[in-house]
């Protein structure tokens, strides 16, 4: 059974939901406090969202300097699987695991709200039970959600096929194309070597049937076990 280290940081709101969504997949996980630099020999590592630090500074920024993420560069860059999720993934962000920022959504209001997200890769760890065009309906709840970077950081992106979600309008009266305002519609996005993954919508909000989907489910079921994956 794979293990996967859920990290808690000072605001983390979603590390309850993050563990059970890991231990429903099959998964077994447990947490990892952020002053800690022991991952307990995990398999992967799972960043959930919620408001480290309480957003003080900028969305992050100070999370990223906590011991813990010492031993994800170093656990990511070594190949192992890493996700982040909402606020983990601004984490990755300001850790520089990933590139560009997560700034304030195009309304400059909180957004929280289902929205529709097209799967671009299923060659990641996180998402190889899904297929490529796949729509899915995921929970939103953020205030910093809109991607952003540089002309040439965005084309590199698209050239080296590295965004794993896109916002998309499915047809639902209630469903927003671009809801934040994110460059190029993007939800989502991994490293070169596709073992780190961060995305703004909450697949642990939607892994049981109790809360009325299981659309998320496969982000964490993929680690358990993986579909051969379908690269577009």
């Amino acid at each position: 059974m794979q293990r996967v280290a859920i990290v808690r940081f000072p605001g983390s709101n979603c590390d309850h939901d993050s563990l059970k969504a890991a231990h429903d997949a099959g998964l077994d996980s447990y947490y990892v406090w952020h002053r800690e630099t022991d991952l307990k020999q995990a398999d992967a590592v799972v960043i959930p969202g919620g408001f480290s630090y309480g957003d003080y500074l900028r969305s992050g920024a100070i999370a990223r300097f906590s011991p813990v993420m010492s031993s994800v560069q170093q656990f990511a860059l070594k190949g192992g699987p890493v996700l982040g999720i909402c606020n983990g993934f601004q984490i990755l962000c300001e850790a520089s695991l990933l590139p560009g920022a997560l700034m304030r959504n195009a309304g400059l209001a909180f957004l929280s709200r289902p929205v529709d997200v097209r799967i671009e890769r299923t060659d990641t760890p996180f998402t190889s039970r899904y297929h490529v065009g796949q729509v899915i309906r995921l929970p939103v709840a953020s205030g910093d959600g809109r991607f952003t970077a540089a002309k040439e950081t965005l084309a590199e992106l698209e050239s080296e096929h590295r965004v794993v979600l896109r916002y998309v309008n499915a047809g639902a009266i209630d469903a927003e194309p671009n809801p934040n305002g994110s460059s190029r519609e993007i939800a989502g996005i991994c490293n070169p070597a596709r073992n780190v993954v961060g995305i703004m919508p909450h697949p642990e909000r939607a892994a049981d049937l109790r809360t009325g989907s299981t659309a998320g489910a496969d982000f964490l079921r993929s680690l358990a076990a993986p579909a051969a994956a379908s690269a577009a």
